[in-house]
Order: structure tokens, then C-alpha cells, then sequence
């Protein structure tokens, strides 16, 4: 496995984004290159720091180049939407997305689902408070100084802005949004008093340590999401090669197995067990479109 690092500019809305560097995966998107013997590129966020325990990312690069006999190249860049952009423009082969990302990457036109995996009724997102904090409900967030992870995290964003959304609080009117760069800068901010609430996902909040630095009895959840239509995907290059995109969709389902559970660790918790969908149709990713609304996006816009 090889690994390097993709940054970002700058953000500007949601539909553009401004990168620099192709670094080392600019070898698998040259149309020249032999597919047969190109590494397989992957963008992604950092995900999990602790020395003591494998970093997810890592486990999924090895298990990745064990199913397929390829070389992985992993590029870090700082969030969900530089994965979207690095994607669509050739810099790297595929990413791994929650729900929203996916349904904003997918409804361009100009990236693929390369597979994606279905949601259930489980609830997605709650709102983590101190244990001393006055707050009880989601109404009582009204006033309050919100974290959310960024602007398109599923579990970080959309999903707790649209249960503020039906318990009648708005961004922007009823309580101050700020973002955090990750699921893990809002955890600071909580601990650090310089929010109320850090909204995150649920899944974090029970895996503990490292994912989510509280201890039993520091912290309480306020409220909970709707669950997401989709779990999340793996998003594809359109230019990505058949022979590629064949021995990807053959070796992700193996690698997303309850046999590799533990070493994937955060990365696989919300897509382990759950359906896959090959090639699934963009009319999957419609159900996002309601809820995509009250954050402000429509994702017809983006096209």
C-alpha cells in the first residue's frame, strides 16, 4: 500500500471544489497506463489516529490488494466533498461514502456508483451534550451553539439538521452551526465548552474509544434521526476501466465481510451485514432529495 496526500484550496458551495496535486494516483487515471498492472487509487478522509489499534483505512487497503492482487494507493484529503471532486476529476479510482456525499456526488452525472450498500430503520444521528448541560430535548437546543462535522457528512450534517428541522428549530434562526472539519474537531469543541452540542452519529457514540473520546457517564445523546435510505457507497471514475470495475465489484463484497469486522472498524460498522447493491440505479439516492432540502441543498443543482 502506498499513501499520500491530496489537499484542498478551498470549498466553494457544493458543487465546486478546488484541488491541487494528483500526487501518486495520477498513475492509475492515465489512459495509458496497463489496467491489468495499475494500482487501484483511493481517496479518502483520515479516519482513526490511535498508534495502539489499526488504522481502518490501512486494514482496507490490505484486504483490498489481497482480493484483487493489485497494488492500493491511498490519498488522504480533508473532507467527504475533496473525495467527490478527486473522483470526478480522474485524480484517484474510487472513494467509500455515507448517503448524502454519495447522493451529491451521483446526481452530477459525472461520477458512478460503483456499488452501494441499503439502509435499515435504524436511527443515524443524535446530538451529544456534556452530562452537567441543561439541555434535555432537541427543543432545547433553541439558543444553542451546534457542531456538526462538515458540510456533507451524512451523520455529521444532514441527518441531525433534519431532526432539528422536525422539532421546529432551523439553522440560522434558532440555533448557531458551526463545522468542525470532522466528527472529531466537534468532540473537541464539546469538550473544550466552545459549543453546546456536537451532532455525530450514533455509531460512533457506541463504538467509544478512538472514535468517540467520552466516557460512560460524560456525556448524553439528545434526540434522534430518521434512518438514511442508503447506508453509503463506493463511488467510481467514470473513465475507470472494465477489467477494474469487474474485479471491484467481485472484491468489495468480500472485503466488507463480518470476517473482516474488526479490523475495519468504523470504516465497515454501517455497511457490514447490510445489502449490497452492484451498479445500483441513481433513482436509489432520490430518497435524499427531501432531506438534502431543509440543509439547503437541492441536488438537482448540482447537475
Amino acid at each position: 500500500m502506498r499513501r499520500a496526500t491530496l489537499s484542498a484550496l478551498g470549498l466553494v458551495g457544493l458543487s465546486a471544489l478546488v484541488l491541487t496535486g494528483c500526487a501518486a494516483s495520477a498513475s492509475s487515471a492515465d489512459a495509458g497506463a496497463d489496467a491489468e498492472a495499475a494500482p487501484i487509487a483511493i481517496a479518502t478522509i483520515p479516519l482513526g489516529d490511535d498508534p495502539s489499534a489499526e488504522n481502518p483505512i490501512e486494514a482496507f487497503a490490505a484486504l483490498l490488494e489481497e482480493q484483487t492482487g493489485r497494488t492500493v494507493e491511498v490519498t488522504d484529503v480533508p473532507d467527504y466533498l475533496s473525495v467527490v471532486e478527486a473522483i470526478r476529476a480522474d485524480h484517484v479510482d474510487i472513494g467509500i461514502m455515507s448517503g448524502f456525499p454519495s447522493a451529491l456526488a451521483v446526481s452530477t452525472g459525472e461520477v458512478d456508483a460503483l456499488l452501494a450498500w441499503a439502509g435499515d430503520d435504524s436511527p443515524v444521528s443524535t446530538c451529544v451534550v456534556l452530562a452537567d448541560s441543561p439541555i434535555q430535548e432537541v427543543e432545547d437546543l433553541a439558543g444553542a451553539t451546534v457542531a456538526f462535522a462538515d458540510q456533507a457528512s451524512s451523520s455529521g450534517y444532514f441527518m441531525p439538521v433534519y431532526m432539528l428541522h422536525e422539532a421546529g428549530l432551523e439553522q440560522g434562526v434558532d440555533y448557531e452551526a458551526i463545522f468542525a472539519g470532522g466528527h472529531e474537531g466537534s468532540f473537541v469543541a464539546l469538550e473544550q465548552g466552545q459549543v453546546d452540542a456536537a451532532c455525530t452519529a450514533i455509531m460512533l457514540t457506541q463504538l467509544g474509544e478512538p472514535y468517540f473520546p467520552f466516557a460512560e457517564g460524560e456525556w448524553r445523546g439528545v434526540g434522534e434521526s430518521p434512518s438514511m435510505p442508503v447506508a453509503g457507497s463506493v463511488l467510481a471514475r467514470q473513465s475507470l476501466d472494465d477489467e477494474t470495475r469487474a474485479l471491484l465489484e467481485e472484491a468489495l463484497p468480500a472485503v466488507f465481510s463480518e470476517e473482516n469486522a474488526e479490523a475495519l472498524g468504523a470504516l465497515g460498522e454501517s455497511f457490514i451485514g447490510q445489502e449490497t447493491i452492484i451498479a445500483p440505479d441513481p433513482a436509489l439516492f432520490e430518497g435524499f432529495v427531501d432531506i438534502a432540502a431543509v440543509a439547503g441543498v437541492e441536488l438537482e443543482d448540482l447537475r
